[in-house]
């Protein structure tokens, strides 16, 4: 008997399709989360006129754009698909490299007095954003591949030590750009990603010896920028210079404890619109969900970006090969120790590092990796069989 299939809209949405497969509540959740930013950024930014240049609409319309083309790339990735993207992996490692190389060289862009940018076609690009995403596929390809193919049942020491080797390089370029906090960032990631591979813990546990014993020597060496030391020295001591280091946490902390349970109303926060929080639009956006929304407002952000990591988390138990388990779980804690970090700092349990808050801040290259970050769950989630 002849089955007519579906054309047109009907096949987008037909039983097995990938509009039916894709994880919406996933999508969701990443959508609200970029709404809810561009709102934030305008209250943020409005009335900054040495920022905006007197139109007070430039950075709303930017996150507005940047939101549109990191849901363009998401698209694309999971028009690549996994295992397309998985072959891929080595030429998009080389290229992420070589944009922090750049970094390094009179290409390097400083903005904000650090130097952790280039300038591509006129847009300013922080590759170590990307860098976090090539780490996870290359890490995954190198621990899984025996794995995925049966002939182990967890990966050998040698293949964990080729995917440090892999992670270690572009992580020392990005501390040397300096820019500590996307290195604690990918140190997290390396962590995450050992540790749901099943690489032996011998491997976990010297990496966190590693890591403590690499913090006291790069202290008591005075490795870090001045501006570094003072920002640790603030977190240790938050009243120890409140109208200098300290001023930006100190006002953050006003401003989210002034919201109280319901907020101050969207766009009459006096903190924001008195302009007391220094790049309220970036960092410390975190501080105008706080004031203006409320305790109520800024837990629903929250809950959102939870959402997001429970849902990946879910893919990446659903996944039927270590490879998209191991890059699931490395998005999520990439993610998790971000969206920690940032919301930390923003209520003084965390020291300052400038890493924004996933989908919410104000930043091209941090919403383009971020997007393309649910590109790849998605494409993930696709493998699964039809039904399944």
């Amino acid at each position: 008997m002849w089955r007519v299939r579906p054309t047109g809209w009907r096949a987008l949405v037909a039983p097995g399709s990938i509009l039916r497969r894709l994880d919406w509540s996933l999508l969701g959740a990443a959508l609200a989360l970029s709404a809810l930013g561009a709102v934030l950024v305008y209250s943020a930014t409005r009335g900054r006129t040495q920022l905006t240049g007197g139109d007070q609409y430039s950075f709303l319309i930017q996150h507005v754009v940047n939101t549109v083309i990191g849901i363009a790339l998401a698209a694309g990735t999971v028009w690549i698909g996994a295992r397309r993207l998985r072959d891929l992996v080595p030429a998009l490692y080389g290229v992420t490299l070589v944009l922090v190389l750049l970094v390094l060289t009179p290409a390097g862009a400083t903005i904000n007095g650090s130097r952790r940018w280039i300038i591509i076609a006129g847009m300013s690009i922080q590759p170590a954003e990307f860098v976090k995403v090539t780490i996870v596929l290359a890490m995954a390809v190198l621990l899984a591949t025996k794995v995925d193919v049966g002939d182990r049942q967890r990966p050998d020491h040698r293949s964990v030590m080729q995917a440090l080797a892999v992670a270690g390089v572009p992580a020392a370029l990005v501390l040397l750009t300096p820019d500590l906090g996307q290195f604690m960032g990918i140190g997290v990631i390396v962590l995450g990603v050992l540790l749901v591979s099943g690489a032996s813990r011998r491997w976990i546990a010297g990496l966190l010896a590693v890591g403590v014993v690499g913090a006291l020597a790069v202290w008591q060496l005075h490795l870090l920028d001045q501006y570094q030391v003072n920002r640790f020295a603030a977190f240790a001591d938050p009243a120890l210079d409140p109208s200098g280091v300290g001023y930006n946490t100190s006002q953050a902390r006003i401003a989210i404890g002034s919201g109280g349970l319901l907020g101050q109303g969207l766009f009459h926060g006096a903190q924001t619109s008195g302009q007391f929080v220094p790049e309220q639009q970036t960092d410390f956006v975190f501080s105008v969900a706080g004031e203006e929304l409320g305790f109520v407002g800024a837990g629903a952000l929250i809950a959102l970006l939870g959402i997001v990591l429970w849902r990946a988390l879910r893919i990446a138990r659903e996944c039927p090969d270590l490879y998209g388990t191991v890059v699931s779980a490395g998005i999520v804690a990439w993610l998790a120790f971000q969206a920690f970090e940032n919301i930390g700092m923003n209520l003084g349990i965390m020291p300052v590092t400038g890493l924004p808050l996933p989908f919410v801040s104000y930043g091209g290259s941090s919403m383009f990796a971020g997007w393309i970050a649910i590109g790849i769950l998605q494409s993930i989630r696709l493998q699964r069989p039809v039904g399944a």
